[in-house]
């Protein structure tokens, strides 16, 4: 008998893509699945929709809760899934019929805690988007370090959408509920407990990227706190990294100057001040040496660094009115 996988399905406000989403799940080749819609308190009429969704398939199975986010559906999915292997897919996005499929392939063949393939992104009109990560030419093995050297490089996929994940992985870890960047947090984590993971080519999961999503939908003063998540795990994988990946530590270094340069680049005027705000002011002044001579900075992200470092509040005015322009036009 094969293993069973339990594809976890966080639900929020998804009335108008979840039925693709869903359906794109139950089409796989590998049919040995159930599939988990955790409702988190939606209030457009989704919850009846995935009542409705379980009753056409009998691997499909719903449940309710009151609004917790998306880690705290995805962890009461763990706890309520019954697979050897756990799989979560967004209700935006969809995935393509093999993609399970070829992925407990590889699992089974390899011994893999974790196997992941690759994603592409479009928009909400079907266009292509441009690739977030590269995928792999080929499958390939990468060691538990040299994947967090890519995750600090920017250029490893984080997400728990694109992987398999053998559950005992699960047994001492969970998705950390009221935080964004928790993919992240969490991978880093189970790193520490695996060799490595398992990458396959191949783009089988879509992300649909939609106009009123938790980090896109702004006003001039909103501000999504993705951007304060991403500083304080830049703080702890350091720490991690200096204690058990001392090889890493200027990838570390440069990964935490670019999460606080992102913060920067995003936190609207008004809201520059405060401590968490000064905190990292505090640290671009502290690590004048590092911005200038950390060898995986470009040089467009040295600048930007030592502009901030100097004249924030200036520094910031002036991308404001640059982005504001670049719309306009």
């Amino acid at each position: 008998m094969s293993a069973k996988i339990s594809v976890i399905v966080p639900v929020y406000n998804s009335i108008d893509c979840l039925e693709r989403c869903v359906h794109s799940v139950c089409a796989q080749t590998y049919e040995n699945l159930e599939i988990l819609l955790i409702d988190d308190g939606s209030t457009d009429g989704t919850d009846g929709l995935c009542d409705r969704l379980a009753a056409q398939d009998c691997r499909v199975r719903a449940y309710h809760k009151q609004n917790g986010g998306a880690s705290s559906a995805r962890n009461m999915g763990i706890r309520l899934a019954e697979g050897e292997y756990l799989g979560f897919v967004d209700s935006d996005d969809y995935i393509e019929p093999d993609m399970y499929g070829r992925m407990m392939e590889a699992a089974s063949k390899s011994g893999a805690s974790i196997v992941q393939i690759a994603r592409d992104e479009v928009d909400e009109a079907g266009r292509r988007l441009p690739d977030v990560c590269t995928p792999p030419d080929g499958e390939r093995f990468c060691g538990a370090e040299d994947f967090l050297r890519e995750l600090l490089l920017h250029r490893g996929d984080c997400s728990f959408c694109t992987k398999l994940v053998r559950r005992g992985l699960f047994e001492a870890h969970r998705f950390p509920e009221g935080l964004l960047n928790e993919d992240f947090r969490l991978l880093v984590e189970m790193l520490r407990e695996t060799d490595g993971i398992l990458m396959l080519p191949g783009q089988c999961y879509h992300v649909v990227c939609r106009q009123n999503s938790t980090t896109r939908s702004r006003t001039q003063d909103s501000f999504s706190r993705v951007f304060l998540d991403i500083v304080d795990n830049a703080d702890r994988v350091q720490v991690l990294v200096d204690r058990e990946y001392p090889a890493l530590h200027d990838c570390a270094v440069r990964f935490n100057l670019y999460q606080r340069l992102d913060y920067l680049l995003h936190v609207p005027i008004s809201q520059m001040k405060g401590e968490f705000y000064r905190s990292v002011i505090r640290y671009l002044r502290g690590h004048v040496r590092d911005t200038a001579g950390n060898p995986y900075l470009s040089a467009k992200n040295r600048v930007y660094l030592l502009l901030f470092t100097a004249a924030p509040r200036t520094v910031r005015r002036v991308h404001a009115g640059k982005m504001a322009w670049r719309i306009r036009r």
